[in-house]
């Protein structure tokens, strides 16, 4: 890594006008302006029969509709950073941050509103899946088209042909439209092409949760090969693990603006500090629920050592689920559930009153129950919980997907992304020794 800036960013802003619909001012549909356009010359017409007498009467015609309010959404603000030759930055911060827009706009997708980016060297952009690609175009063709987008020329396209190929693992089906790869081939193919590039510096977005367990290793590994190379990696991601094991340093936004730019332990812990306030999630308004309503969960919190609340959990230390309810009648025998998930729905453990603790007597009102965990033997990764309140077959309440969270590697179960056998998502301490010794 030298000490030359390859990309300075200074007083970086985006500004997009949202426009809001009058209440009470109706939709207008496509089917509506048609509709319109045919009944023109009968409303002319009819028009003209009626001129006379509007204009002997009285009547007030009502004003016409004013346009839709317009209001200012800054999507960054004042986001200024600098990056060396060399570096592998993270850039972490919640849904609506504005990762995605700063991504955009040093890839020169989107132009900045104010402020301005220097950028020397090559750009290699994955933002969304199968950037760049024609349908209609087989796989080697959208290979050319999509490297001469990228910059590459045609010789080191050639020469780069079946490596990029390689890696992408469809050979079969080279001369085959890509309108009919499925999802995992497209970002297969278009991470290829992009890594393959040799950029000065590589940008990647969260596409690489597309793909299966085994690509999400190998990109990770291409990209550590591109960073070792002396190359720069801008790298956007929800999982803290791979932003720990691939960039040196990271960047947390927040609200559009930069909370902290700095080593990225500095940066997770700052993340993990400034999430406890996120770490309370209300679910009464939520409708994707099922039960006859005599216990309702309010509310839940994931609570560490402490009692703060977070959503950022350390595989290592315990932690507190609390669901908040309220009942309305008194109740026996109430068996509290808590079911941890994947985000693609799949089952992994459950937590259930009645197996840990037994079943609760709840009077009328309100009331809060808390699940103790002694650590979270899980994978780093985001995960989810569904909640639920029943009695024997009687379902009361049932949430489902209503806690997202994040588990980070605290070292303690010395978890290792590249192990050839790490394909389960838990981690579970065991005691080893020679028999014998």
């Amino acid at each position: 890594m030298s000490d030359e800036i390859i990309i300075r960013v200074e007083k970086l802003g985006k500004r997009y006008r949202i426009q809001h619909q009058q209440q009470g001012r109706r939709y207008v549909a496509l089917r509506d302006v048609i509709a319109q356009k045919f009944a023109a010359p009968f409303r002319f017409l009819k028009r003209s029969q009626k001129s006379e007498a509007r204009s002997q009467t009285s009547d007030i015609r009502p004003p016409a509709s004013t346009p839709a309010s317009q209001e200012d959404f800054w999507a960054l603000k004042d986001v200024s950073f600098e990056v060396r030759q060399g570096e592998v930055v993270g850039i972490i911060g919640r849904n609506g941050a504005g990762k995605s827009t700063l991504l955009k706009i040093l890839s020169r997708i989107t132009e900045p509103t104010e402020g301005r980016v220097r950028i020397k060297g090559r750009v290699a952009s994955l933002l969304e899946v199968g950037t760049g690609f024609h349908p209609e175009l087989t796989g080697r063709e959208n290979i050319f088209l999509n490297g001469a987008i990228l910059g590459m020329h045609r010789m080191e396209i050639k020469r780069k042909f079946d490596e990029i190929v390689a890696f992408a693992e469809v050979e079969r089906f080279l001369d085959t439209p890509v309108k009919r790869y499925s999802s995992g081939m497209y970002v297969r193919l278009a991470f290829a092409v992009a890594a393959h590039l040799e950029p000065e510096i590589l940008i990647v977005d969260e596409v690489l949760a597309v793909g299966d367990a085994e690509f999400q290793k190998k990109c990770l590994g291409k990209m550590q090969d591109v960073a070792s190379g002396g190359r720069t990696v801008l790298f956007v991601s929800h999982n803290m693990s791979s932003i720990v094991k691939l960039c040196t340093k990271s960047l947390f936004l927040e609200k559009g603006k930069v909370n902290t730019f700095n080593e990225t332990s500095a940066v997770i812990s700052e993340y993990r500090t400034t999430s406890e306030s996120h770490g309370n999630q209300t679910i009464s308004p939520r409708n994707n629920r099922v039960g006859n309503g005599k216990v309702r969960i309010q509310n839940i919190s994931m609570l560490d050592e402490a009692g703060k609340c977070i959503h950022v959990v350390s595989n290592s230390k315990p932690l507190i689920i609390r669901l908040q309810y309220k009942v309305t009648e008194r109740l026996n025998k109430v068996d509290f559930v808590i079911s941890v998930r994947t985000l693609t729905d799949d089952r992994l453990f459950l937590c259930s009153s009645n197996h840990d603790a037994g079943l609760f007597d709840l009077s009328e009102g309100t009331g809060e129950v808390d699940c103790r965990i002694g650590s979270m033997p899980l994978a780093p990764g985001s995960y989810s919980l569904n909640v639920a309140a029943q009695r024997h077959l009687e379902m009361f309440d049932w949430v489902s997907n209503a806690f997202t969270f994040e588990v980070i590697d605290s070292g303690y179960y010395k978890y290792n992304a590249e192990s050839q056998i790490n394909h389960s998502p838990f981690l579970v301490q065991s005691t080893w020794s020679l028999s014998g010794k």
